[in-house]
């Protein structure tokens, strides 16, 4: 198959889906062009079977912001028409879904039907989407798509409950390349940070309030108290100046680490005895499954679809969002050397079962079933 592939070309969890199934397909066969304005972030190797296209984003005195939806749409076009694409698959609902329906119509005009499969990450349905302003164009994008793909039970429940949306979704979870995550030897790494045996607790986010980073450094306070322990954070964002002032109010400095944005994180996560993530919403939980596949068990909210990630008392725990005394007994109880060993084995068993083997064949057979009901159509 010939797929067109569009999402934000960040760090954020869609772009990093999209760019690595994009890639997966790659390798297995199918041309593969992806549509973005700038090169998606883990897009890093060449493959004959891997394109980019880059939207051209002009800016003109009239307009005070640029056009981006609409350039992205006669890019789409572009793509279609010349690179005889068989299917778009768009990821993150806004503005990519209305932009692709905008592009669909256009090439209607032309003679050319290309259906178009959405998937929903999380914001673009829990945080952006509900938005007055945008709701209705969300609704509408996500009935005009031909196939609507969420990545947990959780958030296709949420999907119903907010949107007047008529569609079936497919529920097509997140995955992880066990390849690329997994445990390395960095033994010299843990003893420079940790050279008295210090247990590691790790953290990785983009710093946004709905992370709830300060819950990290609490926690991870009230677990210094009884053990000896390090932290380490990684990422960036806009919560980062105000937890670097938690750690001094804290006086935990000497035993915290920013480490900012790191491309190589599996080496981080490598060497960590626990990973925290007490968001207060997750559709998934990419991040958690990127640590589960390097053998570190979770300690997690409940929030959102993390407890479909998370089975609680066996790859870590669950806790409600904000309950730190609980989180800290929890933690505890994995970090101790009686348990952690079976949880490290329980968390590396569950990744398995999300390795993009198991995943990429769930993708494709839709593609062809989206693909089939399609030309039926026509």
């Amino acid at each position: 198959m010939k797929i067109g592939i569009v999402c934000y070309p960040t760090f954020g969890g869609s772009g990093v889906v999209a760019t690595e199934l994009g890639k997966g397909l790659a390798k297995a066969g199918h041309e593969i062009h992806f549509i973005t304005y700038r090169q998606p972030t883990r897009l890093d190797f060449f493959s004959e079977n891997l394109f980019y296209h880059e939207v051209d984003i002009k800016s003109y005195p009239l307009f005070e912001h640029a056009p981006y939806e609409l350039a992205l749409a006669s890019k789409m076009v572009s793509v279609v028409k010349y690179e005889n694409l068989d299917l778009l698959h768009v990821h993150y609902a806004i503005p990519h879904a209305s932009a692709a329906y905008m592009a669909k119509q256009i090439l209607k005009e032309e003679g050319i039907r290309i259906p178009v499969v959405t998937t929903l990450h999380g914001t673009d349905i829990t945080l952006v989407g509900k938005d007055p302003s945008y709701e209705p164009v969300v609704t509408f994008s996500i009935n005009q798509s031909d196939g609507v793909t969420a990545v947990s039970e959780d958030l296709k429940k949420e999907t119903y409950s907010h949107f007047a949306v008529n569609r079936e979704i497919e529920v097509i979870p997140n995955f992880i390349d066990l390849d690329r995550f997994k445990k390395q030897k960095k033994e010299h790494f843990k003893l420079a940070i940790c050279p008295q045996g210090e247990k590691l607790l790790v953290h990785t986010s983009n710093f946004r309030k709905v992370k709830r980073v300060e819950d990290v450094i609490r926690v991870f306070y009230e677990v210094r108290k009884e053990i000896p322990a390090k932290l380490l954070l990684v990422g960036d964002g806009p919560e980062r100046d105000k937890m670097e002032r938690l750690c001094r109010e804290l006086g935990t400095c000497d035993d915290i680490r920013f480490l900012g944005k790191l491309e190589a994180v599996e080496e981080v996560l490598s060497v960590a005895d626990l990973f925290l993530m007490p968001s207060e919403k997750e559709s998934f939980g990419l991040a958690a499954l990127e640590a589960m596949a390097c053998e570190v068990p979770i300690l997690t909210s409940n929030a959102g679809g993390i407890p479909e990630l998370n089975i609680d008392g066996v790859t870590g725990f669950v806790s409600n969002v904000g309950d730190i005394q609980d989180m800290k007994k929890k933690a505890l109880q994995i970090l101790d050397e009686k348990n952690l060993p079976q949880f490290k084995a329980n968390a590396l068993a569950r990744a398995k079962e999300f390795d993009i083997s198991q995943i990429l064949p769930l993708y494709v057979k839709y593609y062809q079933k989206t693909i089939e009901a399609s030309l039926a159509k026509v």
